[in-house]
């Protein structure tokens, strides 16, 4: 079967070009002029691969992007487009799982380069990142309380070969979190082997060679947990991974020994694990959806990494150390934050904890000129952020008639759901009884739309 790919380029003379070239070279391809469009041809078919614009008239690459990701599950590549002005944005784009970018004017051998490999990837690789060499020591920035007693845990259980599950929200630094356990153990010399369950593509998901490994008459194939031996293996959000692999993860911590698929000869374990998780894994087990014995084998040393709204005392400290960072690492600007800004920082709920810090210092870094960033600036790049709040968004909900009935649905139904969170203190058994449901199916329908409980209460809470 033809590869199909999604172009989504608001320039009609671009559409055109691009998907003249890639129908000459084989492939299928559909086209799409905004995001709205390319939103229903996802929705219609799942593509091979996706040439994203970074400037449309509806929303931005890096919102559709993002969208793909979170809403639609979407795990193909997709390859950014970007024009004069823009690469710092596609650079950005990178970070947050887009799989290159190209520049504007296209070069065609370039283009037809990039998806080549692209797709390659796609096929073959698996998203795991074994370094050759033991990885740099890391330390976590900040001397509160909370940041304190964060240190000590981890220290403490870096002194033991105990398996650690860590739980937090979205961008708190879990995966930091497992690399300074590592690098602070024994183990620092061994590698750290680190599986994103988010960005396996589908097949991977459910597929035993990964952890195992394989062996046929081409050779062998070795999984994570021969790649990580006398290090660590770190599986970032292990709720995500499917009841068959959670079945050989729990085989795997409960034995000396593993087996290749299709081998014969027993490997002894010898890797440390680190699982994390932005779900309650209790409730998980609960709704039936993670093995109970798999989340008791997990759960030797439990760590819990609370969000940056609850020791913001810590902002100014984290915005001199990605300043430094982004100034040795990337040649950026080295620059300074008004008294007003820092405040500013410190006040803002950062729903995105400290990744969304950290994109924020780059992004300022990369726009502000000056040698001072106040609060101004600070405000334009947060005001996308605050421009609605909670109800407004869900007052607004209703003239949206333009959008696939799928989607309108979802956003109606996330309003709905947020705001009595919000009315009931987050209490999901009174919104279940409000709503008409049970409680197992509103757990199932909060995680699919992506509501945070936790921080609708506190939300209520400070209004």
């Amino acid at each position: 079967m033809k590869p199909y790919i999604l172009v989504v380029d608001d320039e009609p003379e671009i559409r055109r070009l691009i998907r003249e070239i890639l129908e000459e070279e084989g492939y299928a391809v559909a086209v799409a002029k905004d995001g709205q469009a390319a939103r229903e041809s996802i929705q219609s078919r799942t593509p091979s691969l996706v040439l994203l614009d970074i400037w449309m008239p509806d929303v931005d690459g890096i919102t559709l992007l993002k969208e793909f990701i979170d809403v639609y599950q979407l795990r193909c590549p997709v390859i950014m487009m970007s024009g004069h002005g823009t690469v710092e944005a596609a650079v950005e784009a990178t970070r947050l799982g887009a799989h290159d970018f190209i520049e504007k004017p296209l070069s065609l051998s370039k283009l037809l380069l990039t998806i080549d490999n692209a797709l390659k990837t796609a096929h073959t690789a698996i998203p795991i990142t074994p370094p050759l060499s033991p990885i740099e020591p890391v330390e976590i920035i900040g001397k509160s309380a909370v940041t304190q007693q964060l240190i000590k845990q981890l220290t403490g259980c870096a002194e033991h070969s105990v398996n650690v599950l860590l739980r937090g929200e979205p961008g708190a630094g879990k995966a930091h979190c497992a690399k300074f356990i590592h690098t602070h153990s024994q183990r620092r010399n061994a590698p750290f082997v680190e599986l994103r369950t988010a960005t396996l593509p589908d097949a991977h998901l459910h597929s035993l060679e990964l952890f195992l490994g394989k062996e046929s008459v081409e050779g062998v194939q070795s999984g994570l947990i021969e790649q990580a031996a006398e290090g660590t293996l770190y599986i970032e959000d292990v709720a995500e991974l499917s009841a068959d692999m959670q079945t050989a993860l729990y085989g795997v911590l409960t034995s000396p020994l593993i087996y290749r698929v299709q081998g014969e000869t027993g490997i002894r374990v010898t890797a440390r694990f680190i699982a994390a998780s932005r779900y309650d894994l209790q409730q998980e087990v609960r709704a039936g959806r993670f093995r109970e014995d798999l989340y008791h084998v997990l759960n030797q040393y439990p760590v819990s990494i609370l969000p940056l709204r609850e020791h913001s005392e810590d902002v100014t400290e984290l915005i001199q150390h990605y300043v430094r960072l982004f100034s040795d690492q990337e040649g950026l600007p080295y620059r300074s934050f008004t008294l007003a800004a820092q405040n500013r920082l410190r006040n803002y709920h950062w729903p995105g904890n400290v990744l969304e810090l950290e994109s924020l210092i780059h992004r300022l870094l990369i726009q502000v000129e000056q040698p001072s960033i106040d609060v101004e600036q600070i405000e334009n790049v947060l005001s996308d952020h605050e421009k609605v709040s909670q109800f407004d968004a869900f007052h607004h909900i209703m003239p949206e008639f333009e959008m696939p009935l799928r989607q309108a649905r979802e956003q109606f139904e996330k309003a709905y759901l947020q705001y009595h969170l919000t009315q009931t203190d987050g209490s999901v058994g009174k919104v279940a009884k409000l709503a008409g449901m049970e409680r197992t199916h509103l757990y199932r329908k909060l995680r699919s739309l992506g509501i945070d409980t936790k921080h609708l209460t506190q939300s209520a809470k400070d209004t």
